[in-house]
């Protein structure tokens, strides 16, 4: 059955995933999708849990306060009405156009070189990407890292993978751009990433309606297919440099 919530205090997506996060650690329940701009949850739980069982869950942080709609909707609700009345491409038009400017800057760089080598065009794009996806990520870094305990199987154990994580994709990228030790850098791309995209794999095929950490606390982009392509596209091209230089 799912119910709707009216919430107060929540000011950010910071505080969306940390009101995300504490429900869904209710017993029963199944999934929760939250509403930043109406303030409003939606639970979809396994049977009925007492309105007071939920506001225990938000009593460290006093300033979240959960109380019941006018109507309760047993019926199933969609948890994510927004982004099914938008069309595909408005939903990921940030991320699209972010893979756009990177290509287009990599392949740019390769024009100017005269020729296309590929593994040059790959460390250049991968350059591209965690620079720019770091820098997403540090405008609202506790943000980020509250959104990303709620899938990451890393950052679920210990939230200070969050704030760390930032800072490993800003030095990976800095190291793609500069050439450091291709190997090391490579290396720890490949294990980095594939770790990642556990926790978006199973967010997915388990069909949670969660926001998607990629782009830090900046845009509302749901956990979908695209975050599993981001992530094996990382671990793809790190896996061919690694091939090709051992």
């Amino acid at each position: 059955m799912t119910h709707k919530y009216n919430i107060s205090g929540m000011t950010c997506g910071g505080c969306q995933a940390k009101v995300q996060g504490l429900l869904s650690k209710v017993s029963g329940v199944k999934n929760v999708s939250i509403d930043l701009s109406k303030g409003e949850a939606t639970i979809d739980m396994v049977k009925h849990i007492a309105t007071d069982t939920l506001k225990a869950a938000l009593m460290n942080y006093p300033k979240y306060q959960i109380s019941e709609t006018n109507h309760q909707q047993h019926a199933a609700v969609p948890a994510a009405d927004e982004e099914i009345k938008k069309s595909w491409i408005a939903t990921y038009k940030p991320i699209l156009l972010i893979f756009g400017y990177i290509t287009g800057i990599s392949l740019l760089v390769e024009w100017m070189h005269g020729d296309f080598i590929w593994m040059r065009w790959m460390n250049h794009f991968m350059a591209g990407f965690f620079l720019v996806f770091s820098f997403f990520k540090l405008l609202n870094l506790k943000g980020f890292a509250e959104s990303y305990s709620m899938y990451d199987i890393v950052a679920k154990q210990w939230n200070g993978w969050g704030y760390v994580y930032a800072f490993i994709e800003l030095g990976l990228g800095i190291a793609f751009l500069t050439g450091f030790n291709p190997i090391l850098t490579n290396s720890v791309t490949f294990v980095v990433m594939t770790i990642s995209i556990i926790g978006v794999l199973q967010s997915v095929f388990n069909k949670r309606k969660i926001k998607c950490a990629c782009l830090g606390d900046v845009f509302n982009l749901p956990m979908s297919t695209i975050t599993i392509i981001e992530d094996a596209l990382m671990i793809g091209m790190s896996g061919i440099m690694l091939l090709t230089m051992l």
